[in-house]
């Protein structure tokens, strides 16, 4: 399928002076109070192998709050208290865009698993010095690419990595929200990470990623707001071997989130929702159309189950990375939404030098 490096989708590293969690219920923390939060802990809570245990905020208000709505025995005001509780096997991560590498490398550093929310950080540099944290200390790291771990998302590789359409020739996938998102919103403030490349288009990029591996050859435009981010990008994507990749996110209008892939000798089309989807069609040459479904087992299509499933798995295999979001992978996407970055004139305050909440402890409030 060309392309000069494939994300790894067997294996894992194995954990260097940590015990796997074998035995009892892995214990969760879960750093912000936020939507995302809410989402993720409200699945969380309904796995039999799971136990949140702890909260944290910038402030003790939240945490308590959050913590009473889902019966959540203890609450911290500060993030740097979660990181240092040594009852918690893994922290979930799920502040805004741009405090990812604050929240996670303090987590890290003290010596706790972590589990980051997409899109993992900032930039590349940000991504690169989290994975070395991680490594230095052997600790688990995974970005939660919930897409990767989603079953019909992973029946659908494993269709294409199979030969079912043959080499693949063209990816296409968009992602959009129609908004409007007035300035103050976080999708379009540059402090918090904010543009429809880094909150939706990591989707579109990552499932390029996903099948053909890291491109060679970027392209990218975009449509600018007032603030400095970016409204609605699109990227042309390029392999080595001859594939092409199209890709779309927008803030200003709702998309199908649709996704399609032909090859040589099929196509696969996700008509609705490709990063989490309900169905999917394969077409092979010369045979009659397949149509794959979300088994009703495995919950429903937008549950972050999955992505919980896999981190409880690694940890109880003793392993510091999962095979379905290696780390590699990640600096992989982050390496190309820098260059779709560069190529869009959209930069982040403070990236010439250490971004607003690039190192390790809590940054100001944004």
């Amino acid at each position: 399928m060309g392309g000069r490096e494939r994300s790894r989708m067997s294996g894992g590293a194995r954990m260097h002076g940590a015990d796997g969690v074998t035995g009892r219920k892995t214990r969760w923390g879960i750093l912000a109070t936020g939507g995302m939060a809410a989402a993720f802990t409200a699945d969380l809570v309904e796995l039999p192998d799971a136990e949140v245990v702890a909260v944290a905020s910038r402030s003790e208000e939240p945490a308590r709050a959050f913590a009473k709505r889902f019966k959540i025995p203890r609450a911290y005001g500060s993030w740097k208290a979660l990181a240092e509780d040594d009852d918690i096997d893994v922290v979930y991560v799920a502040t805004p865009h741009a405090a990812h590498r604050a929240a996670a490398g303090l987590c890290l550093e003290a010596g706790r698993n972590v589990l980051c929310e997409k899109p993992f950080t900032l930039n590349l540099r940000q991504a690169e010095e989290l994975v070395a944290l991680a490594r230095g200390h052997g600790r688990f790291l995974m970005e939660a690419m919930w897409m990767y771990c989603n079953p019909l998302v992973r029946r659908l590789k494993a269709l294409v990595d199979d030969g079912a359409i043959g080499e693949v020739r063209t990816v296409q996938a968009d992602f959009g929200l129609a908004g409007p998102f007035p300035p103050s919103h976080r999708l379009r403030d540059p402090h918090l990470g904010g543009g429809a490349l880094l909150d939706l288009g990591v989707y579109p990029v990552a499932f390029a990623h996903l099948l053909l591996g890291e491109p060679s050859d970027v392209t990218a435009r975009a449509v600018l707001s007032a603030e400095g981010v970016d409204l609605q990008t699109g990227a042309l994507l390029r392999w080595d071997g001859g594939a092409l990749a199209q890709v779309h996110c927008s803030l200003v209008g709702a998309t199908a989130a649709c996704a399609f892939v032909t090859g040589s000798r099929g196509r696969i089309d996700v008509p609705s929702g490709f990063y989490r989807p309900e169905r999917f069609v394969l077409h092979r040459d010369g045979r009659e159309p397949e149509e794959f479904t979300a088994d009703p087992a495995d919950g429903p299509p937008a549950s972050f189950r999955h992505e919980a499933l896999e981190v409880m798995r690694a940890l109880r295999a003793g392993e510091t990375e999962s095979p379905l979001v290696p780390l590699d992978g990640t600096l992989a996407v982050m390496r190309t939404l820098d260059t779709i970055r560069e190529r869009i004139g959209v930069r982040y305050p403070g990236e010439a030098g250490e971004p607003e909440a690039g190192r390790s402890g809590e940054p100001a409030p944004v």
